[in-house]
């Protein structure tokens, strides 16, 4: 079975090697394109319920029979319809938060308030446009669905001594795009995800009365439900963690110290300096993985991924003595070369995604 390492867990087990590494973490936002790319003209959209009213919410349990010896002392999975209105609040939110559309209106209220059963139904054209005129839009998102599945649990933790009582509820909206001019939707989406709470006590029981209780566990996932569909629909920034060498000699050290003052230039020329300074491979490594995070920093993203390959040409050199042609390397053989190769890895999906979210974000600057 293939292993795959994240690149925080790379930097963790290389900062278990010993302090010479040195390696500190940063911080960097950046912008992910959406899958779908919608043209400029649509600038005004409305997010609109479109499920049927399903007063009964009930949680469906069936409980699993646990065998004996394991730590796991009870599981039961529910089922359940998530609360669409919640979810539709939420996901114009969150479509409103990212400043993507020009204008974001909701019609939280249920198109298909009147069906006695839940049921999925496109909406007509004619209903498309008489929504978009009445609404004031040019096209409409609609919620036409959610599901819940939650799984309960309680397990002992041996290593703790304690209990551990677990909800993770997995949320199924179906998401539908409309434009007026189309008689059919532009796009169906079904996404999924989950959501995860925990707490731990002393006994089962304890550990279990102090779990979520189902109302707010419907509520919550509900609104985390309408932010599921979000990064499909509109560019949104991620979070990413990246990691600099900041020891081995003088120049690097002080680099360090211009970081943390934000003097990223600063910072460059004395890595710079590093890199041409040396003819140690671990050195000149060191110094060309910080110069690419200068250059991503720079949202220079091609010098990121050339410096970057420089870095992990030169791992490889470091690492071969630790492998042979019989050997398959791991990451305790190679620790050098799995770092600067999953940075890589996520720089050339950055430039890959890169003509799709100049192309989305041209609506606001053409030189974006």
């Amino acid at each position: 079975m293939a292993k795959s390492y994240s690149l925080a867990f790379v930097t963790i087990f290389l900062l278990t090697l010993g302090s010479c590494q040195s390696l500190e973490q940063i911080s960097i936002d950046y912008l992910q394109p959406a899958d779908l790319s919608f043209p400029p003209q649509l600038r005004k959209v409305a997010i609109v319920n479109n499920t049927s009213n399903t007063p009964d919410n009930k949680l469906i349990t069936t409980t699993e029979k646990i065998k004996e010896g394991t730590p796991l002392v009870s599981r039961a999975t529910a089922y359940a319809n998530g609360d669409p209105k919640i979810a539709t609040e939420s996901l114009a939110e969150e479509i409103a938060h990212q400043s993507y559309f020009e204008e974001v209106v909701i019609c939280d209220s249920a198109l298909r308030a009147n069906d006695k059963l839940a049921r999925e139904s496109t909406l007509s054209q004619e209903e498309v446009r008489q929504l978009a005129s009445s609404l004031g839009v040019d096209f409409i998102i609609a919620l036409e669905n959610l599901q819940l599945k939650a799984t309960k649990s309680v397990r002992f933790l041996n290593e703790f001594n304690c209990f551990q009582g677990a909800v993770d509820v997995k949320v199924y909206p179906t998401v539908k795009v409309y434009l007026p001019e189309r008689s059919r939707p532009m796009t169906t989406l079904h996404p999924n995800d989950s959501i995860f709470w925990e707490e731990f006590g002393g006994t089962a029981v304890e550990a279990a009365t102090r779990m979520i209780r189902d109302k707010q566990m419907l509520e919550e996932a509900a609104v985390f439900a309408g932010t599921v569909p979000v990064k499909y629909l509109v560019p949104m920034w991620k979070k990413g963690t990246r990691y600099l060498y900041t020891g081995g000699s003088v120049p690097m050290r002080d680099a360090a110290i211009y970081v943390r003052e934000n003097s990223w230039d600063d910072a460059y020329e004395l890595w710079n300096q590093a890199f041409e300074g040396t003819k140690n491979q671990k050195k000149k490594m060191r110094a060309a993985l910080n110069i690419a995070v200068y250059y991503e920093m720079k949202d220079s993203l091609a010098k990121a991924e050339e410096w970057a390959e420089k870095a992990q040409q030169l791992a490889k050199k470091i690492d071969k003595k630790n492998i042979t042609d019989s050997v398959q390397a791991s990451i305790d053989d190679v620790p050098n070369y799995y770092l600067t190769s999953l940075y890589l890895a996520e720089l050339k999906e950055r430039n890959a995604q890169l003509p799709k979210l100049k192309l989305q974000m041209s609506r606001f600057n053409d030189d974006f």
